[in-house]
């Protein structure tokens, strides 16, 4: 997933799931400043630690919604998400840059389909199926009902 962000090493990017923390490092080894929404308080706050302690400073941590993204800091040149939305959810749309790359999963609890969706000139969407998955579902607003 983090391979088809295109990452060049400037970018802004939103991560919805930090869980452990691992991709968070990646992303902010590869990539520019790093927002990252976690909604377990404890696993937000180990991964902070974790991060903290290996010296990066480009990472920022929020506890919530994460299928809401994380509207402060918007807008973000990549978006990834690690777990999936019952639908391509508005506002992460709304929250990615012109010419910025999402890479989501979307679909029902059985399967989803990887989705790796480009934003255009004119709010205009490419998108692109990359692969079929399976991940837990987005908890809030975009979750399965």
């Amino acid at each position: 997933m983090t391979y088809w962000l295109d990452l060049t090493g400037e970018e802004k990017i939103l991560e919805i799931g930090t869980g452990s923390g691992y991709q968070t490092c990646l992303l902010a080894e590869f990539g520019g400043q790093v927002y990252t929404v976690e909604r377990v308080e404890n696993l937000s706050s180990d991964a902070k630690d974790t991060l903290n302690k290996l010296g990066f400073k480009n990472c920022h941590f929020k506890i919530g919604d994460g299928s809401q993204g994380w509207g402060k800091f918007s807008p973000y040149e990549r978006i990834i998400c690690t777990s999936a939305a019952s639908e391509l959810p508005e506002d992460l749309v709304n929250q990615l840059a012109i010419n910025g790359i999402m890479i989501i999963p979307i679909g029902p609890s059985t399967v989803q389909k990887l989705y790796k969706i480009k934003k255009r000139e004119n709010e205009r969407l490419e998108t692109e199926i990359l692969e079929h998955v399976r991940f837990v579902e987005f908890i809030g607003k975009y979750g399965w009902h």
